[in-house]
């Protein structure tokens, strides 16, 4: 079964929701930034195998102890065999190491 919470470090691509999860009617997804001090920049987007990208949110700047909120108004995808990966890149703003939390609520 798919991890619907997840502790990512690192200027980084990771996979949320892989290809076939089926996790659908996807209620929100909470970032928050988990760093002592420093802001991040984050995309969060879909994609096919095709490697087209859909952004929920392109070069986003989640400051220090900020939580973006997508919620299902926002976030509308099937993950279902054949259709969308969830996604997230993580870009430092400065030297240091982004950090956040995910919450994949269904």
């Amino acid at each position: 079964m798919a991890s619907l919470v997840h502790n990512i470090s690192g200027a980084l691509t990771k996979e949320l929701l892989a290809v076939g999860d089926n996790i659908n009617n996807i209620q929100s997804i909470l970032i928050s930034n988990t760093h002592a001090s420093s802001p991040s920049f984050l995309d969060v987007f879909i994609k096919k195998k095709c490697n087209t990208k859909y952004y929920f949110c392109k070069g986003y700047l989640l400051q220090k102890g900020e939580t973006l909120v997508l919620d299902h108004k926002h976030v509308s995808f099937s993950n279902s065999i054949g259709e969308f990966g969830l996604y997230i890149k993580l870009t430092a703003s400065a030297s240091e190491t982004p950090a956040v939390d995910v919450l994949i609520k269904k």
